[in-house]
């Protein structure tokens, strides 16, 4: 198994080289930025191309020991893509807002997810009856606000093992939360973040669609190539299948590293 391939001329397609305005920029990306181009900064796709490679790398290597892999983007342009390509590869994804403590607090949020399993059970059953038609309604809302925070995260069953980000300056909370409890951040650093703040930082644009569509399919690509080495290295042989999403697959043991790193050599 391989990481998955890509080029600079897919970088360059999908408008990954595209910064901010040059006003915006923060001064920690000076060294990832090639130049300016109507007062447009352009990311330098050169050091990006080594620098997502080796993201994906990590990520791979999370999946192959089992690890759980949190993708975070709130924005609006990212919130379909972000959970289409976490389901695709049976992970777990927060694409509508990040609750304080989801990462710190787990208890709490855990609490938070059982009620939010009670009420889906409630209404799939049909068992209103004895509410009022105003208490049907509140409760109706509550479990729509529950299920647009944690639907992505209801059998993440504990803390992930890496996050991927999209647009880190909007998403600091969640990478504070890991960077307090030591949880690797992969970032898509675009020229108004600070690349310091994550793990594995990856100079590019995180507004075009084209290009949040290209890093996360990636990355899905990976996670899965990593959880195929991990069944190979338990003698299993299995075949990646899109119908494994975050909301059904079940928890599974964690290979050893050292048969991870073995298959990794191949």
């Amino acid at each position: 198994m391989s990481l998955p391939t890509f080029t600079m001329r897919q970088l360059v397609e999908a408008g990954a080289h595209f910064g901010h305005h040059a006003r915006r920029w923060n001064p920690k990306m000076a060294s990832y930025i090639y130049g300016k181009k109507d007062n447009i900064h352009i990311i330098n796709l050169q050091k990006t191309y080594p620098m997502l490679y080796t993201a994906l790398n990590a990520a791979r290597e999370v999946a192959a020991n089992g690890g759980k892999i949190l993708f975070v983007a709130t924005k609006k342009q990212a919130q379909d893509v972000v959970k289409e390509n976490a389901l695709r590869c049976g992970q777990y994804y927060v694409n509508y807002r990040w609750l304080g403590g989801m990462l710190t607090n787990w208890k709490t949020v855990h609490k938070s997810i059982n009620r939010l399993v009670k009420l889906n059970e409630m209404f799939e059953n049909n068992q209103t009856e004895g509410y009022t038609k105003k208490e049907i309604l509140n409760l109706k809302k509550e479990q729509e606000k529950l299920a647009m925070s944690l639907n992505g995260i209801m059998n993440m069953g504990g803390q992930p093992d890496m996050l991927f980000v999209i647009d880190t300056p909007k998403e600091s909370l969640a990478i504070k939360e890991a960077k307090k409890l030591g949880i690797p951040v992969v970032g898509i650093v675009d020229t108004n973040a600070d690349p310091t703040e994550v793990d594995y930082p990856v100079p590019g644009n995180d507004d075009a669609i084209r290009a949040i569509t290209l890093y996360c399919e990636l990355m899905s690509a990976a996670i899965v190539d990593g959880m195929a080495s991990e069944m190979e290295a338990k003698g299993v042989e299995v075949e990646a299948s899109e119908e494994e999403t975050a909301e059904t697959k079940a928890p599974k043991k964690r290979a050893t590293r050292k048969k991870a790193e073995e298959k990794a050599a191949e």
